[in-house]
């Protein structure tokens, strides 16, 4: 399969790119900065240049391939309506060429789209009044194409995506707890994120572009619920930090900004189960924990 890929040179991109091209597919991934470009040539990739606002090149990427992996996302976080209307629109625009084709469309969300305070499946509708109800859009934009003739799948990751050279949310609180001297958690800390290492959802991406049916919601989670106060706890022992906790007021502070001291507190475990049963997926690599005390979160060059 030819496969046209979006965020293919992003945090969990590479991963994919190189998934997909040891799976015997050729990979076209879009590209908006020479660096860019030269990432995806040293990964075995063909650059296509363009953004998410180029629609023709978004267009043309599409109508070139036998499949299309939407995994880029972008905008000012200062603008959540906008940051939607332009991933739907992408979308749109990707899925436009595919239609009554049978072609597979993969677009990416999250699990932080469910409500929270329980174990969400895949068949949960979103949040629409959420923490990320922001991509909601995306996800409808997508599903509704499933019943134009496009084999549309969106894939939910998880709210941490784990591995070497992490750049996400755990990163985030490593250098919180460098900056104030404390690894923080909300409250009691025993609200719950899901986790995958990134090898495992590139493999997850793989299957879904290769036999996931249309209309399907697929879940990228290994770990159902880790609880914020033994990452935070993992971090102090790697850091030589205390653990502490914080209050809700507090957070705010502590980590920056209210959505930050939201995400630090959000109850949003979430199961894979329906996932594994139908595409036979079976993540392998270190968990969350592992990866923090044997991974390089504390050795990574600092941002």
């Amino acid at each position: 399969m030819h496969v046209f890929v979006t965020g293919g040179s992003g945090q969990t991109g590479p991963a994919v790119v190189s998934e997909l091209l040891a799976g015997g597919h050729t990979v076209t991934a879009l590209a908006r900065s020479d660096t860019a470009a030269a990432r995806l040539r040293a990964l075995g990739a063909t650059p296509h240049r363009g953004s998410l606002d180029d629609l023709d090149s978004l267009r043309g990427g599409a109508e070139a391939a036998d499949g299309v992996l939407h995994m880029a996302y972008g905008g000012d976080f200062s603008d959540l309506d906008d940051m939607a209307r332009r991933d739907r629109t992408a979308i749109e625009t990707l899925g436009g060429p595919l239609e009554g084709s049978g072609r597979p469309l993969v677009v990416t969300s999250g699990t932080l789209v469910l409500p929270e305070g329980r174990v969400g499946g895949e068949r949960d509708a979103p949040d629409e009044a959420g923490l990320a109800a922001f991509r909601v859009a995306g996800e409808r934009a997508c599903l509704d194409l499933a019943a134009r003739g496009v084999r549309a799948v969106v894939v939910r990751l998880a709210t941490t995506v784990h591995g070497p050279g992490d750049h996400g949310f755990v990163p985030m609180l490593v250098a919180t707890a460098r900056r104030t001297g404390v690894s923080a958690y909300v409250g009691d800390g025993a609200n719950r994120w899901p986790a995958v290492h990134r090898g495992d959802a590139a493999v997850l991406f793989r299957l879904a572009l290769e036999k996931a049916p249309a209309g399907s919601v697929l879940h990228g989670v290994d770990e159902s619920g880790v609880t914020l106060r033994s990452v935070a706890e993992a971090i102090g022992r790697g850091l030589g930090l205390p653990a502490a906790s914080v209050t809700p007021d507090e957070a705010v502070t502590h980590f920056g900004n209210p959505f930050m001291a939201r995400v630090y507190a959000f109850d949003g475990p979430a199961s894979s189960a329906r996932t594994r049963e139908l595409l036979g997926w079976s993540p392998r690599r270190p968990t969350l924990i592992e990866d923090l005390t044997h991974g390089d979160y504390f050795t990574a060059p600092q941002a």
